[in-house]
């Protein structure tokens, strides 16, 4: 694994410096909401200087590739730098519904999942943590991590941020929400979104490329694409995939989700507030495959 050998060179705790410093006036995301978390100030994701964890668990819902035979190891973060008025784990990412956790537990956290034959570490929504999660592999390597790890995120990311991770994250997995500032701004409050997750989703297949997986179909290292198909086309969801296929590559990995359902606040937007017809989901997979992409669904 590459977090190994940064570790080894040097090179990680550099890193490490690196991405703490932007808590003294945050600019882990695109909000760049500039509150100093070091000194107890909470940004507008809701974080503060310490890393909350809500549940962490063998999954077996993701992906096929990160599930494998014995689960992905996810570890759900507290709170969200999205603000989407429809979130599906509105409890863990608005609520704050978590508990504290110290970079020991954390490593801790990641060694039980590999002992329990997790085929990798997958961190749900940890964009506005990155520095507290970094700061926890040191122990965790020297006790034995050597899983691939997964950067599971909404993909409104800092380009600067995620350059950090470069040779550290294994297999990023952004869910791909927006093609249209209008719609970004009113349902998740980030008019920049879809300008943003372009110059991101390119950054992230520079580094790791098209997901590959082993002689068992388990995944290795990629990029996985998730894509949540929206009431009434809201998502944008031709436009996307045709980015996907043109600029960043045809052999991507594109999960096309069908768990869209009126969550949080829905309620308060007629057009969100119904799930998805099994004709919006045909519809959004022969965009897919018009557009050229052929894996994930």
């Amino acid at each position: 694994m590459g977090y190994i050998e940064l570790h080894k060179s040097g090179e990680l705790k550099k890193r490490i410096d690196s991405l703490n410093e932007f808590l003294g006036e945050c600019r882990l995301c695109p909000r760049e909401c500039g509150v100093n978390r070091l000194e107890g100030e909470i940004g507008v994701c809701g974080g503060g200087a310490e890393l909350m964890v809500s549940t962490l668990s063998p999954h077996f819902g993701e992906e096929p590739p990160l599930v494998g035979f014995h689960g992905s190891g996810t570890i759900f973060l507290t709170h969200c730098n999205l603000r989407c008025v429809f979130c599906q784990n509105y409890d863990i990412s608005h609520m704050g519904k978590g508990y504290i956790t110290s970079s020991s537990e954390m490593a801790g956290h990641m060694l039980k999942l590999q002992k329990g034959g997790c085929h990798n570490i997958n961190f749900v929504t940890p964009t506005h943590y990155v520095p507290q999660i970094m700061a926890s592999l040191p122990e965790a390597i020297d006790s034995g991590l050597k899983v691939p790890l997964v950067f599971n995120c909404g993909g409104y990311e800092s380009l600067e941020v995620i350059k950090l991770l470069n040779g550290i994250i294994d297999i990023y997995m952004p869910d791909v929400k927006y093609s249209n500032a209008r719609v970004a701004k009113k349902y998740s409050d980030s008019l920049d979104y879809p300008e943003i997750i372009r110059e991101v989703l390119l950054e992230m297949y520079h580094q790791v490329g098209d997901l590959k997986v082993d002689e068992n179909g388990v995944a290795e290292r990629g990029l996985l694409i998730r894509h949540l198909i929206m009431p009434e086309g809201l998502a944008g969801t031709d436009d996307l995939m045709k980015f996907i296929a043109e600029d960043i590559s045809q052999d991507s990995y594109v999960n096309i989700m069908v768990q869209y359902r009126p969550m949080y606040r829905a309620g308060e937007f007629p057009e969100l507030n119904r799930r998805i017809t099994e004709h919006e989901y045909e519809e959004a997979v022969t965009l897919a495959k018009k557009a050229g992409l052929y894996r994930g669904f």
